[in-house]
């Protein structure tokens, strides 16, 4: 796939809020995921395919509702994919609160090889 052919599947996909399937389709095996600094509940940095897929059922498990999800249209150039995501989420024994990243992707042969998230 073309990087403007992931962009367009993983837009569509988060858009639906189907991260796994984003993940188990477009994903290297050896990608890694680096959030913007490290909590009690997530390292800073995750890597693979079937790690990254953890942190995501983790953070899954986390969630008590989502209200909303969204996001913005993105942007490619070259082998970056960049996109704006947004949630108004209740987690669970917490608040309700309103979280806004900037989603950069890296990609390399057809697959996305590092995420990052900007807060």
């Amino acid at each position: 796939m073309t990087t403007a052919q992931i962009a367009s599947r993983l837009e569509t996909l988060c858009r639906a809020g189907d991260f796994h399937t984003a993940v188990d389709e477009l994903y290297a095996d050896a990608a890694v995921s680096i959030e913007p600094y490290e909590t009690p509940d997530f390292q800073k940095e995750t890597r693979g395919k079937t790690n990254i897929l953890r942190k995501g059922e983790k953070f899954g498990s986390m969630v008590d509702n989502m209200h909303a999800l969204t996001v913005r249209d993105t942007v490619t150039t070259g082998n970056v994919i960049a996109m704006v995501m947004g949630m108004d989420v209740t987690m669970k024994g917490r608040p309700r609160a309103n979280f806004e990243e900037l989603c950069v992707y890296h990609v390399k042969d057809g697959k996305i090889v590092s995420e990052q998230f900007f807060m």
